[in-house]
Formats: C-alpha cells, sequence, structure tokens
C-alpha cells in the first residue's frame, strides 16, 4: 500500500471555519480599500530573482535564506515573491504608470512565499493584503495610510498597539550607521551569531533580534531618531501631528527598523496579544529609494502588508469563531418535494440568499443535522403534509419559530425576517 501523500511543510490547507474566518478579514479590508480611494493590482506569484537581488538587498536575510529560488526550462532564474512591495513598484515602471496622475493607490490580496522554520503565526506560504501609494512624500500620505490600516483591525474586531518611528533617510543613516557599528562591536562578544553577522550587512536589524540578553545589550545602542535631519524632524512631526488630529493612538518605538535599503523615514508596526513571540499582525514603512534601485526615477512610496492568518490566529485566541453561514437549507422528502425544492432553489438565490439543500437521500433528522453542521440561519421544509397543505415549513433556527406559507411569499418573508 502506497504511503499517503502530505502537503508541504510550512503550507497549510485552508478549509472551513477558517477559511470563512480569512474570508471576513479578506472582504472587509477590501471594503476599507476601496473606501480610502485604492484600486486592486495583482503581480505575478514569481518574478525574475534579479528584481528581488535589486530590491531587497544582497546580504538581506530575505534573499540570503527566505527565498523560493528555482530554474525554469529556459534557464531563466525565478523566485517564488518574498514580499509584494517590489513587484508592484516593478509594474509601475515597466507599465509606465508613473507618467500618469500620482499618486497611485494600489491595493493587493496575494500569497507570499518565505522559507523561514514554521511555528505559530509563522509559514512558508501565507496571505497579505496591503496598499502601496506611489507618487506622495509628504507626512499626511504616511498617516492616511495608518489610518486605513487601524480601521482595517477595528473593522474586523481585534484590538492592535501601533508603534511609530522615523528611521531617516539616506543622508541621516550615513552619519547614523558608523556610530551603531561601533557600539554593536563592542558588545560584539555578547552577541548571538545572527546580530554579528549583521553588523557589517546589514546593522539596523539587530533591532529585530529575539534573543533576550542581545536585546538588553541593544538598549544601550544609538538610536537613528536622535540623528535625524531638520527635513526627517518635520516629516516625523507631521505625521504625528495627523495622527493625533485623527485619534489614532500610537506609541513611539525608537528601535523600531525596516531594516532594507530603500526603506526611508516613517517605519510602523501593529502587535495583538494571544499569538506569542511572533506578535506582529502587520506593518509598513515608507521606500523612497526602492524605484531608483530597479532603474526607475526618484519615486515616493508607502505602504503595508497585513498577515490574514496572524489576524485569524489572534481573533480565535479571543474566542471569536466564524462559522460557515448558510442562510437557507432546503429539506425535502420524496422525489415530488425535492422537485419543488429544485425549483424554490434559484429564486432564493437570485434573491440573494445563500442556499442548498439534500443531496444525498438523508432523512428529515439527518437533513437536519446538515444544517445545523452549516449553520444555516433558516431551514425550508418540504414534505408530504407540506405539498398537500400548498405551504411549506419555514422555520428560524436559532429561535425555534415556525411559519407556513406558499412558495410565493417565502422570499418576502425572509427578506423581512433576514
Amino acid at each position: 500500500m502506497s504511503s499517503k501523500i502530505t502537503g508541504p511543510k510550512g503550507a497549510p490547507d485552508l478549509f472551513p471555519p477558517r477559511s470563512t474566518l480569512h474570508d471576513e478579514i479578506i472582504g472587509k479590508s477590501v471594503e476599507q480599500f476601496r473606501r480610502f480611494g485604492y484600486n486592486r493590482i495583482e503581480t505575478p506569484m514569481f518574478e525574475s530573482t534579479a528584481l528581488f537581488e535589486k530590491g531587497l538587498e544582497p546580504g538581506s536575510d530575505m534573499v540570503t535564506k527566505q527565498m523560493y529560488t528555482f530554474e525554469d526550462r529556459g534557464g531563466r532564474s525565478l523566485t517564488l515573491r518574498p514580499d509584494m512591495t517590489t513587484p508592484v513598484v516593478r509594474a509601475i515602471l515597466e507599465h509606465n504608470m508613473d507618467k500618469q496622475g500620482l499618486p497611485l493607490k494600489f491595493y493587493y490580496v496575494a500569497p507570499i512565499f518565505r522559507q523561514e522554520r514554521p511555528q505559530a503565526g509563522r509559514q512558508r506560504q501565507f496571505t497579505q493584503v496591503g496598499v502601496e501609494a506611489v507618487g506622495a512624500d509628504g507626512p499626511d500620505i504616511d498617516a492616511e495610510v495608518i489610518q486605513l490600516a487601524t480601521k482595517i483591525y477595528k473593522e474586523v474586531g481585534l484590538e492592535v498597539t501601533l508603534a511609530l518611528n522615523s528611521i531617516g533617510h539616506p543622508g541621516c543613516r550615513a552619519d547614523y550607521i558608523p556610530k551603531l557599528q561601533a557600539y554593536l562591536r563592542s558588545v560584539s562578544g555578547q552577541l548571538c551569531e545572527d546580530c554579528v553577522r549583521k553588523i557589517d550587512t546589514n546593522p539596523l536589524r539587530t533591532f529585530d533580534c529575539k534573543v533576550e540578553e542581545d536585546r538588553k545589550l541593544l538598549e544601550n545602542a544609538p538610536l537613528i531618531v536622535d540623528q535625524l535631519c531638520p527635513e526627517c524632524e518635520i516629516h516625523y512631526a507631521g505625521v504625528k501631528d495627523r495622527l493625533n488630529e485623527w485619534g489614532v493612538p500610537f506609541t513611539e518605538d525608537s528601535r523600531l527598523v525596516r531594516g532594507l535599503d530603500y526603506y526611508t523615514r516613517t517605519a510602523f508596526e501593529f502587535t495583538a496579544t494571544g499569538l506569542g513571540s511572533q506578535n506582529a499582525v502587520g506593518g509598513g514603512g515608507r521606500y523612497d529609494g526602492l524605484a531608483e534601485s530597479l532603474g526607475g526615477p526618484s519615486l515616493p512610496g508607502i505602504g503595508f502588508g497585513l498577515g490574514v492568518e496572524r489576524i485569524a490566529l489572534a481573533l480565535e485566541s479571543k474566542g471569536v469563531e466564524i462559522k460557515p453561514m448558510l442562510d437557507v437549507f432546503i429539506a425535502t422528502i420524496g422525489d415530488q418535494a425535492r422537485t419543488l425544492g429544485f425549483k424554490m432553489a434559484p429564486k432564493l438565490r437570485e434573491a440573494g440568499f445563500s442556499t442548498d439543500m439534500d443531496h444525498a437521500g438523508r432523512a428529515m433528522k439527518g437533513q437536519f443535522k446538515a444544517a445545523n453542521s452549516r449553520n444555516a440561519a433558516w431551514v425550508i421544509v418540504i414534505g408530504d403534509k407540506e405539498i398537500e397543505a400548498g405551504k411549506f415549513t419555514v422555520k428560524h433556527m436559532m429561535s425555534g419559530d415556525e411559519e407556513s406559507l406558499p412558495p410565493s411569499r417565502i422570499v418576502g418573508y425572509l427578506a423581512v425576517r433576514s
């Protein structure tokens, strides 16, 4: 007997009831994206490896450790996308969208692929919802993007904490990075191997270290926020002022970084309880240098990505459970009743009610059990008694209330009661 084939590690299957919760998160996100004036963009799941090597910095963990890279039959090196910002900017430049009116405001719902060690809240394939606002460089758009993300969390019912920082621009960091490296080298004998490696390749990312001893050492490290130029200070103050005006609560975190070279100025992250060490449920920042690194013109941008799986886990840890929901289940007994049920179902669907019926020939008890498993709001019963009376039984499953109604009145009755 052959062994059972299982799915790849770190890429779990998605099915009810969790898929329903994901649908709720995505649906509410898309609704907010459209309210804020964003339009959908979709890019290929795989891109030229060179795109990410240019855009994500060759020495970064994402490029050296996390990318799924393969060679196609034509000998081309391709990579499953480990982020969405880089492909979106590539698409904007390739199709000359930057020659149109700016800013460009795009949203996406996309699977992302990173070869990491799977654990709770961290998968190798996961879904992000996010936005990219490209072509505006003032603090107002930064604050608006952050406000949009907080609105999504509110709509899905998740309480989050917003951390905010400014990491300046390359000119600020040119003065800051040597100071940070000097400090890190002074304590390198006490740092983990990963942080030691980052001293030369990407010292800012040492602030992301999860090793408690390292985090304590980094409390004494110099901070980029203390090295901001006047222009970056004004920009950061503008973001904070606008968020305060809009009543968006935040906490300043001087050690919050976005460690890739193209990130500039505003950096932010959302965390939630109930996820253990992997408590981030989304984040973003400004990336004014990305278009230039890809061979394009100077094109400022800001965006965020929210992890659907992590949001779902955080909601479930709070006891939120959204079961598969069906508006109407039609239960029938006998061939004539079944025929009548098949005539009723399309009318309900056309009226906007999700509708299903038994296809397994189960007894009435089994059909009610199926309706319960689907969390049906209503059950319409069609049996010999109903056929003889010319009225179907309409039962509200939560209250147990029943009405006998002629078929012609059922759609209107449900429209009023639902």
